[in-house]
């Protein structure tokens, strides 16, 4: 009987003692535990680690099982690292969602640019971005086609022998050949040329004299592209227009010029005003005056007894006398004083 009791005892003991150890404590995301076991003795100490790629961010990382069995509450928290934002890219668009861990960043170019490199980069457990950032690379144009009578100068964006993306040429035509189309094309994102112009050969009549004028060397010839004669207006006339025509590439000459008429003054016997001075129309303005030129006639104020100037001006080979305007006759100046003598009304 007493050999019985002990043994129940014993057992009791041990029971008792088995419920005060500690079970399997709780799995913390992306952590483990240094040492991983189905039941911890009291007092037996674990300590939780982050996986790669994450960091601690709460909560303890060291627990001990207590006397009770029962693991205090777990605050143990472990979050992605995160990588560093990615460098812009020349020419190119950095794509991506966030910036932890494991996550893909994607690369692409602009219009008119190549990628060079992966086009892809992952965030590691270290906290960097994988590979080495690509690169985008300008498309390259094969060597633009010669118009025939035609040159080719150059705008480039870098230097050397290749055309890349935005490259520009301009084109110019040898002498008596004329440019149709555009006079640059530019290199385009597919690696093509915009269009290519063409040179034509451009010849002109002999230009064609005008009225009361004359063509200044004038040799009777063809003319080409770009040449030039000069026009001139007899003596007294006025050239209206561009002294210069030019043979345009339609394969006739620009606008020419015109001559326009001097005026004679329509009145026998007149003080005028010309240039700023007060002159007799019959000893001075003979011959009149020149195309544009502005002369004033003098007027009487009759109500104010003044002089005032009315201005006209002479428009090829038209000049009109002002209505207030009465010539005074020989006999007439005995008793009436000319308007260009009498007190300026503005005076």
């Amino acid at each position: 009987m007493p050999t019985v009791l002990f043994l129940w005892i014993v057992t009791l003991a041990h029971g008792a003692l088995a419920e005060h150890v500690c079970p399997k404590p709780r799995e913390v995301p992306f952590a483990t535990i240094d040492v991983d076991k189905r039941i911890y003795e009291r007092g037996e100490e674990i300590m939780y680690t982050c996986d790669p790629g994450y960091s601690h961010q709460s909560g303890s990382r060291k627990y001990t099982c207590p006397w009770s069995g029962k693991w205090p509450i777990n605050t143990m928290r472990c979050i992605p690292k995160k990588c560093p934002y990615p460098e812009p890219m020349r020419n190119g668009i950095v794509h991506f969602i966030d910036l932890n861990y494991q996550s893909l960043i994607h690369f692409s170019c602009e219009p008119g640019y190549i990628l060079y490199g992966a086009n892809t980069s992952q965030c590691m457990a270290d906290g960097q971005w994988s590979g080495k950032l690509p690169e985008c690379q300008p498309v390259t144009c094969p060597p633009p086609s010669l118009p025939e009578f035609g040159v080719i100068s150059y705008h480039k964006l870098t230097p050397g022998n290749e055309s890349v993306f935005q490259d520009i040429i301009r084109f110019e035509c040898l002498p008596s050949f004329a440019l149709f189309g555009n006079e640059t094309a530019t290199c385009m994102a597919n690696g093509s040329w915009s269009d290519i112009p063409e040179c034509r050969y451009v010849q002109c009549p002999h230009p064609t004299g005008i009225e009361n004028g004359f063509v200044n060397f004038a040799v009777r010839r063809t003319y080409h592209y770009m040449e030039s004669v000069d026009y001139g207006c007899q003596p007294h006339y006025v050239l209206d227009g561009p002294r210069e025509s030019r043979c345009e590439k339609t394969g006739r000459w620009s606008t020419k010029p015109s001559c326009k008429a001097p005026c004679k003054i329509p009145v026998n016997k007149a003080t005028v005003l010309y240039n700023g001075r007060k002159i007799k129309v019959q000893q001075d303005l003979k011959e009149g005056i020149q195309h544009a030129e502005t002369i004033f006639f003098f007027c009487k104020n009759k109500e104010e007894k003044c002089g005032y100037t009315i201005p006209t001006q002479c428009i090829n080979g038209q000049l009109t006398v002002p209505s207030c305007f009465k010539e005074i006759g020989r006999f007439e100046s005995l008793w009436k004083t000319d308007p260009a003598d009498l007190t300026p009304c503005d005076a």
